[in-house]
């Protein structure tokens, strides 16, 4: 059944169910292996696939959710971030600015991806792409290069030239997220919200 107005504004429990799953699902992202590469001070995990996908499939509001349930257990105790750590001492490491910026990049490409005409996998696959890719280079990589030019410390081309290593990665994510974001949307269509102008 297409979501209307008045219950796109509140929380049904199907809402709350693909939160909960969502944050899940960034979880699972993030305790899979980690690379490590160049400085080797923030991990390289698919919690930005994770993370962008949320926006992308749940919309703006869910997406933005999930990701700070994600975040809250976190930092409640639970081992769901990178290599099983937990605790607010995360957001006092290098990778503090990388996990601020996850729920507002989620919430962009959620308000992107709900403007975008989604009926057609030749055009839904690269606009999704572009529209996780810019979420992420405005908000993750931004935060990230201030978070590890504070919490390290370094200057900002230092953190900027630590921060290139995450792109090839980022590049590859984000194409996957666009394809499996493309593939939910074509499976349910109304699981996001008609499409807004």
């Amino acid at each position: 059944m297409p979501r209307t107005a008045t219950a796109s504004r509140r929380l049904t429990t199907t809402d709350i169910a693909l939160v909960a799953a969502f944050a899940a699902l960034i979880a699972a992202c993030a305790l899979l292996p980690a690379l490590h590469v160049g400085a080797g001070l923030v991990p390289i995990t698919l919690q930005t696939f994770a993370v962008l996908l949320s926006g992308a499939v749940l919309g703006a509001k869910r997406g933005f959710l999930a990701v700070l349930l994600y975040l809250a257990l976190g930092a409640a105790g639970l081992p769901v971030f990178s290599g099983g750590a937990a605790g607010l001492a995360v957001f006092a490491g290098p990778s503090m600015g990388y996990l601020v910026g996850f729920p507002f990049a989620a919430a962009l490409c959620g308000f992107i991806v709900e403007r975008l005409p989604r009926d057609k996998v030749a055009t839904s696959i690269p606009l999704i792409f572009v529209a996780g890719l810019s979420s992420s280079a405005l908000l993750i990589h931004t935060l990230g290069i201030l978070g590890m030019a504070w919490r390290v410390p370094m200057d900002l081309g230092a953190a900027a030239t630590v921060d290139l290593a995450f792109w090839p990665g980022d590049v590859i994510k984000n194409l996957a997220m666009a394809s499996v974001a493309t593939a939910v949307h074509r499976a349910f269509p109304d699981l996001l919200p008609a499409r807004r102008k």
